[in-house]
């Protein structure tokens, strides 16, 4: 599987222009992440301008709506990782935050199965859930136990892990909730911010201003149904690319300007996912979530969790995800050759293996009571195979010296008055769990490193 590497504005279609407006704040994406880090910013600073814009007619159009809607407990990832980290943080607030906006949560509980020879596994997992304290809740089950709460499991399953904490969430409804704070936060404060939709950045670069002396990021935007050069310009303080499965493109951007070979530019590959709903017998009996033993289990090297079995609000069962991944074209002549893809699979070969998989738990399904639902698409940093663990990549830039930064660079580097990017690489699952853990990280850090501790909301504002 070849690694698929593209720059923004790769073939020069648009030139460099002056800003045209200035924002203290611009976040590229309204995806569930990009959405929590705006209304982050919106809350700690709503006397600065914060600007997101989403390429698509609304917000969370790709990966936040496209996933198995879980709120994980972070039980398979390395102690020390941003995952875990985020993942546990995130966990509590977005169940916090759910109870204080109505946004439909339940907490169902989610059962790892496995046979007997999974039994070393599962107890490795739970050692490791154990020495992460009292935030990873998990319980050891034998064969009757398990058994007990999903009486329709195989007879083959002897061993189950069992996290309470785990749930589901409506992501829509947790991704409006952010959006409409943008326009009036809980205080009743009308915070400087915006949310545009329809709106495609098409070039990045930094600015200095040697005659104000203001710093940062020029990004030029290009609205759908506007002539193809006719485009905006904005200088930006602080830039947030949370941009998702194009997310690495704008740092592609940089090598490509400074003739670095394509070979250490970023890699990019996409691995589809496809959903199956379910009607049929077999599922009877189902109220946890089920999960099988992860492939790459005892290296934290997850590609995919394996296809489980997730409930929605409504109690109705689905299958997924598998792992499908995909090839860039020959010649790389597609920008975004992922895009055509978004359509589940629905032959009989892929029926018959998700099927045959599903079967490994839950013997009593019946393969005509599957129908294609929906699919998406994971941004990997790694291929196939791959065998080792990627954590998420938070990887932050100032807009002066750019050509003297690392490439992999995890800290905003000491640059006086400079304008401050952060690139979101790598955010897949468990994003959407994630999301607000990952906001509070980065107002955390800009307070720190560009703004200052100082909150002027509410009577200091006015």
């Amino acid at each position: 599987m070849q690694p698929w590497r593209a720059p923004l504005n790769a073939y020069g279609r648009y030139a460099y222009r002056a800003p045209d407006v200035a924002v203290d704040h611009l976040i590229i994406g309204a995806g569930a992440v990009g959405l929590a880090i705006a209304n982050a910013l919106a809350r700690r600073w709503p006397d600065k301008t914060t600007y997101i814009v989403e390429r698509h007619a609304t917000f969370g159009q790709e990966t936040s709506s496209r996933n198995s809607e879980v709120i994980h407990a972070g039980l398979y990832y390395p102690r020390d990782s941003l995952k875990t980290r985020f993942c546990l943080e995130g966990r509590e607030l977005l169940y916090k935050r759910a109870a204080q906006h109505d946004i439909p949560v339940k907490q169902v509980g989610k059962l790892v199965v496995g046979t007997a020879a999974d039994r070393d596994y599962l107890a490795s997992l739970k050692a490791h859930c154990d020495a992460l304290g009292l935030h990873m809740p998990t319980e050891l089950l034998d064969a009757r136990a398990a058994h007990h709460l999903a009486p329709d499991l195989a007879d083959e399953i002897e061993c189950a892990l069992f996290s309470p904490r785990t749930g589901i969430v409506e992501s829509h409804a947790l991704m409006a909730s952010f959006a409409a704070e943008l326009d009036t936060l809980p205080s009743g404060e009308s915070p400087e911010a915006e949310l545009v939709y329809g709106t495609s950045v098409v070039r990045v670069d930094p600015y200095e201003g040697a005659a104000s002396g203001v710093q940062g990021w020029v990004v030029q935007t290009h609205t759908s149904g506007a002539a193809e050069h006719d485009t905006d310009a904005l200088l930006c303080k602080v830039l947030i690319n949370a941009s998702g499965l194009n997310a690495p493109r704008i740092l592609n951007t940089f090598l490509h300007d400074a003739r670095i070979p394509e070979a250490d530019w970023i890699n990019m590959y996409f691995a589809k996912g496809n959903y199956a709903s379910y009607r049929g017998p077999g599922v009877g009996h189902v109220q946890q979530l089920l999960y099988p033993i992860p492939s790459q289990a005892a290296a934290h090297a997850h590609q995919s969790l394996g296809t489980h079995l997730t409930l929605d609000m409504h109690g109705s069962v689905r299958f997924g995800p598998d792992v499908e991944w995909l090839a860039p074209p020959e010649g790389g002549s597609e920008d975004e050759f992922w895009a055509s893809a978004l359509a589940p699979r629905a032959d009989d070969a892929w029926f018959d293996a998700m099927h045959h998989a599903i079967r490994q738990f839950l013997p009593g399904v019946a393969r005509d009571g599957l129908a294609p639902d929906y699919c998406g698409i994971r941004p990997k940093l790694v291929g196939p195979d791959a065998r080792t663990f990627v954590d998420f990549q938070l990887l932050w830039h100032a807009s002066t010296g750019l050509g003297g930064q690392r490439l992999w660079q995890y800290a905003l580097p000491d640059a006086p008055g400079a304008g401050a990017m952060l690139s979101l690489l790598g955010i897949e699952s468990p994003g959407l769990t994630s999301s607000l853990a990952i906001a509070e990280h980065v107002a955390e850090q800009l307070a720190q490193r560009v703004w200052g501790a100082k909150n002027p909301s509410g009577k200091a504002r006015k």
